[in-house]
């Protein structure tokens, strides 16, 4: 299975220009099963809907998870996904006095392998990222899968942050890529964490021209193997 995670910043480009067009360009080249997006507005019903134009460009479902909710457009998380046999959840990890956050919590039977795949996009301050991990690692330990996946935005910007330490715990060994900005990239804020650690064959950031400038993120994208 080639899964995705992208923070699309809207759709917003490194030149101040808003093109669902050239996002949906890079995810026909990306060509993945399963992608978390970041910072998407959608708008239910409305031909203006980036997130159902997306998916309909990349041939998948699209799964919303909306984080702030208004008049004119919803914005925050989802999933595209061109596999079937699933259940959705979604968690609220919202702190007080901080932006809405929330996780959207897929779980899959693909061919006999059970599947549970955690797409999120976690705070920007740190307590708020340490409490928000805490409530991941409740969902993710609740067992009876195969195959684990976190993926998404972390906003960690060290290597060796708490969260992440926290999360090295229950995803022991995992490499990192970096990502952001999209230009030059220098962090790795965008993450994929797998379990077992085998079932990663291959995590590589998709670093073509459209792709620098369509976001101020690159995509991160892996190869997962699916075994019962």
């Amino acid at each position: 299975m080639k899964l995705a995670t992208w923070n699309i910043h809207r759709c917003i480009g490194r030149d101040g220009v808003m093109s669902p067009e050239r996002c949906a360009a890079v995810l026909r080249e990306i060509d993945a099963d399963m992608i978390a997006l970041q910072e998407v507005e959608s708008r239910p019903g409305h031909e203006l809907d980036t997130l159902a134009y997306l998916a309909r460009e990349a041939g998948c479902q699209a799964i919303a998870g909306a984080t702030m909710m208004r008049e004119d457009a919803h914005y925050g998380n989802a999933l595209l996904t061109r596999l079937a046999d699933f259940d959705v959840r979604r968690h609220d990890l919202s702190v007080p006095g901080r932006e809405p956050r929330a996780a959207l919590d897929l779980h899959l039977n693909v061919n006999g392998c059970r599947l549970q795949l955690v797409a999120t996009h976690l705070g920007l301050h740190p307590a708020e990222r340490r409490d928000q991990v805490n409530h991941l690692l409740q969902l993710l330990k609740t067992g009876g899968r195969d195959i684990v996946v976190l993926a998404g935005d972390l906003n960690e910007w060290f290597l060796w942050g708490r969260p992440l330490r926290m999360l090295h715990r229950l995803f022991p060994h995992m490499p990192y890529r970096r990502t952001w900005p999209a230009y030059a990239p220098i962090f790795a804020l965008d993450r994929v964490w797998v379990h077992p650690r085998h079932a990663l064959r291959q995590l590589a950031v998709h670093k073509s021209a459209k792709a620098r400038v369509a976001s101020d993120h690159l995509p991160l994208v892996a190869d997962i193997y699916l075994e019962t």
